[in-house]
């Protein structure tokens, strides 16, 4: 039977994605797999997102991209500060709509990702 696996990023360095990435979302790093081209993230006993050492450039639209949920505003504006502590930046998107309930961010490897408001989506 087919299953869906995790989210797999592609990265330029993989222990430097692997410090955010770990941080940001409260995961651990497994053993299981790892590589200097490929880590594993885990949140409890779940794998739930990979990294593999990629050649390929960064999209600056990517077709697929993660969304990270937060509950409110304010909470939403402080995951966007404390993310950007740990090196993610902020992308002048250019396709946000009038009322957005995500701000678009990149990792310190530069891959789009997004902070949505749930108490606020979806956007109008």
């Amino acid at each position: 039977m087919l299953r869906l696996g995790f989210p797999v990023i592609g990265v330029d360095d993989v222990e430097r994605a692997t410090t955010f990435w770990t941080a940001a979302l409260n995961l651990t790093p497994t053993g299981e797999w790892a590589s200097d081209t490929w880590r594993t993230l885990n949140d409890g006993d779940r794998r739930v997102l990979a990294l593999m050492r990629s050649e390929t450039p960064v999209q600056s639209h990517p077709r697929t991209h993660l969304d990270l949920f937060v509950d409110s505003r304010e909470e939403q504006e402080a995951e966007v500060e404390r993310l950007v502590a740990l090196g993610a930046h902020r992308v002048a998107w250019d396709s946000y709509p009038a009322n957005p309930d995500f701000v678009v961010l990149a990792d310190p490897e530069g891959n789009i990702f997004c902070v949505v408001d749930l108490s606020h989506a979806p956007s109008t």
